[in-house]
């Protein structure tokens, strides 16, 4: 189970930062469609980053707390990103990214808080 906890992990990191990073031309065109103002899109691409990298850097230290702590973090993002897409009535396809996110966060929380 913990190797599925750090696969949880490395996807989680990996596809918030490819997103946040190398994909950021759309993250721009999206929070203008949602009308989310360019600070609070800034803060949550820095908030993501932070989550992303302490989620990274738990798979090699033992720090349960704080995986719990930014695990939960990334899964409230992913579920303001969910009202996000609601909001604007996107078309299905558009929630998937964000609700795997949100499970596989979700998940890695429950390990590490030992529930799982």
């Amino acid at each position: 189970m913990e190797n599925i906890a750090i696969l949880a992990q490395l996807i989680v990191s990996i596809s918030v930062i490819i997103v946040w990073v190398f994909r950021y031309d759309n993250i721009v065109e999206e929070f203008k469609h949602y009308g989310i103002s360019d600070l609070l899109r800034n803060i949550v691409g820095a908030s993501k980053i932070s989550l992303a990298t302490i989620l990274i850097v738990g798979i090699c230290y033992e720090m349960s707390d704080l995986l719990v702590a930014s695990s939960l973090g990334m899964a409230f993002l992913m579920i303001c990103a969910q009202y996000s897409h609601i909001k604007v009535k996107n078309p299905w396809i558009k929630f998937v990214p964000s609700f795997i996110l949100l499970v596989l966060s979700l998940f890695i929380a429950a390990f590490n808080y030992g529930l799982i």
